[in-house]
């Protein structure tokens, strides 16, 4: 019993080793691909990645935002994952014009993340960024540029200025704030229906009167042009009947007789002598 026992011990340990050994090797190898998988970080198109080092200073702001792809990042390490398209936000406001009348304005804004800036905005404004920098500052914009309008010029003819004003002010508002601003765009104004009527129909009698006095100043125009026309006839009447005289009148008259005379097809008749003392000619054959 002692000899098989001893030879046993002596062909089991090496096995028992190599087992360890073997499934040391694969406890590590799960180890060290659940770290490499937690290390990889899969930044999607139009994304950006900030890192935040919990025992390296926090979030980075020195280097650039991870781009995208794979990329590999320490485990205790976390990435932040932002959009960095142009985004569209679409606001409804109420808002006062000029002289106290209530407003409501639709409006769309573009906008994206500054990019270059994405650490700092994720650092001191947050993923919140929307709600907490973006809209504010809409708001307060339109309040400022549509209290320095009246509704009628709201409505009808300042949209453009106010849609450029608005933009303007908001760009100012959000010159710090890490986010970039594309464009705003005034979709709808919508008044109280008193007003909007009361605008319509004084837009409408101003047309009328433009209309009016297009044509007072067609028929003005028009006017004119016959005036010219008829000073034109005269003055040319006027040099006619000046250069012509009684004398040139019967030396025209003699030149016509004697090209009737000359004439081979014409059988000349001379009766006597007319008005002006020229002779008259007929012609048998007609």
């Amino acid at each position: 019993m002692n000899d098989l026992g001893k030879n046993f011990t002596e062909i089991d340990f090496p096995s028992k080793k190599k087992f360890l050994g073997t499934t040391g090797l694969v406890v590590v190898g799960i180890i060290g691909f659940i770290l490499v998988m937690m290390s990889v970080v899969n930044i999607g198109p139009g994304q950006a990645g900030v890192i935040f080092r919990p025992f390296g200073g926090g979030v980075d702001t020195l280097t650039p935002p991870l781009s995208e792809g794979m990329h590999l990042v320490a485990p205790w390490n976390k990435v932040y994952v932002y959009n960095i398209r142009q985004q569209e936000l679409k606001e409804t406001m109420k808002v006062l014009s000029q002289d106290g009348l209530d407003i409501t304005l639709d409006a769309s804004v573009w906008f994206q993340p500054s990019v270059s800036e994405l650490g700092k905005l994720h650092k001191y404004r947050g993923r919140n960024y929307v709600e907490d920098v973006l809209k504010p500052a809409v708001r307060s914009a339109t309040r400022t540029v549509v209290g320095r309008y009246t509704p009628e010029q709201i409505y009808a003819s300042k949209r453009e200025a106010i849609q450029q004003e608005i933009f303007n002010e908001t760009e100012q508002i959000l010159k710090n704030q890490y986010v970039q601003l594309n464009n705003i765009l005034v979709r709808d104004v919508t008044l109280p229906p008193t007003i909007k009527n009361a605008i319509e129909r004084k837009l409408k009698q101003q047309q009328e009167a433009l209309e009016y006095e297009f044509r007072l100043q067609k028929e003005k125009k028009e006017a004119e042009r016959k005036r010219i026309e008829a000073e034109g006839i005269r003055d040319f009447q006027h040099i006619v009947t000046e250069g012509i005289s009684d004398k040139l009148l019967r030396w025209k008259g003699i030149e016509a007789t004697l090209k009737l005379a000359e004439s081979p097809n014409s059988k000349v008749i001379v009766i006597g002598s007319g008005k002006d003392g020229l002779p008259i000619i007929l012609n048998p054959d007609k």
